[in-house]
C-alpha cells in the first residue's frame, strides 16, 4: 500500500523552478533514499510535501488522502514528520522540552501516553547520552542531530522524513546511526531519506529515486540506480559523495 504518492509536483521561486514535476510512490515499510547534487531540488521536495511550503503545482498524497499544500502542524497532525539537515533547537530549552515541542505535534488519543512520557521514550530510543536538562545551546553537531531524531520520532510518525542525518558524522557514528534508521523502520515508520553518503544509500535504501536541476534521472533498486551513466555523470565532482 503507497502511504506516499506525489503526482508531477513542481516548486518555483519567481523564475527559478526548484522541483521539476517530480513524482514518487513510496510503499509503507520502505525506506526510500533521495539523492542528487547539491542544489538539486531534494530539500526543496521534502518541504513541498511536509508543509514548510506548498508547491506551486502538482499533487501530494498522503496516505491516500490529498494533503497539497497542508500547512507543516497539519501533516504532523496526519503522521508526517521530519528532521532538518542543519538541526533547530531552540536553544535555551533543555533536551527534554526540545523533544517535547515535537511530542505535543502527535497524536492525543487515550493510550498515546502523555507528552512528557513520549519525549523521554524518544529520547532513549535514539540513545542519546547527556543529560536531559542538558540547554541545546551546549550540544555539538552530532548530539543535535540525535535530538532532532528524537523530536521527529516523538510524534509518533506513520512517514519520517531524514534529511542528511547522516551527515558529518564518523565511520562509527555512521554505523550507529544506520542501526537506529533501520530499527525505527522496523518499530513500522516508513521513511524518506535524503542522503550524499553512499554506503547509507546502500546499506539501508529499498529504492532509490535520483533527482538532479529539479527532476528526476533515475529510480529503482540502489545497485540498478547507482551504476546508471547517468546517475555516475551527476555526481562527478561532487566532493560530499562519499561511498566510506
Amino acid at each position: 500500500m503507497l502511504i506516499l504518492d506525489t503526482k508531477e509536483v513542481i516548486k518555483r521561486f519567481g523564475g527559478l523552478t526548484a522541483v521539476n514535476r517530480v513524482s514518487m510512490q513510496v510503499e509503507e515499510g520502505e525506506i526510500y533514499g533521495l539523492i542528487g547534487p547539491n542544489g538539486a531540488g531534494k530539500t526543496t521536495f521534502l518541504n513541498s510535501i511536509s508543509g514548510r511550503f506548498p508547491p506551486t503545482s502538482g499533487k501530494v498524497l498522503f496516505q491516500g488522502e490529498n494533503t497539497t499544500g497542508l500547512p507543516a502542524e497539519i501533516m504532523c497532525h496526519k503522521g508526517l514528520s521530519r528532521t532538518f539537515q542543519i538541526p533547530q533547537p531552540f536553544p535555551k530549552l533543555t533536551v527534554l522540552e526540545n523533544v517535547m515541542v515535537g511530542a505535543t505535534f502527535g497524536p492525543q488519543h487515550p493510550g498515546s501516553g502523555s507528552i512528557k512520557n513520549r519525549a523521554l521514550e524518544a529520547i532513549e530510543f535514539v540513545k542519546f547520552d547527556l543529560p536531559i536538562d542538558t540547554p541545546a545551546e551546549q550540544l555539538n553537531t552530532v548530539q543535535l542531530k540525535r535530538i532532532d531524531l528524537a523530536r521527529a520520532i516523538s510524534c509518533e510518525p506513520k512517514l519520517l522524513l531524514l534529511d542528511e542525518l547522516a551527515s558529518g558524522l564518523t565511520p562509527g557514528e555512521l554505523d550507529s546511526i544506520m542501526d537506529l534508521i533501520l530499527e525505527i523502520r522496523d518499530s513500522g515508520v516508513t521513511i524518506i531519506a535524503v542522503e550524499h553518503i553512499m554506503r547509507v544509500i546502500q546499506g539501508i535504501c529499498d529504492e532509490v529515486m535520483v533527482i538532479q536541476y529539479g527532476s528526476t534521472i533515475a529510480e529503482g533498486n540502489p545497485e540498478d540506480v547507482l551504476n546508471n551513466p547517468k546517475v555516475i555523470e551527476a555526481y562527478l565532482g561532487e566532493e560530499e559523495v562519499s561511498y566510506a
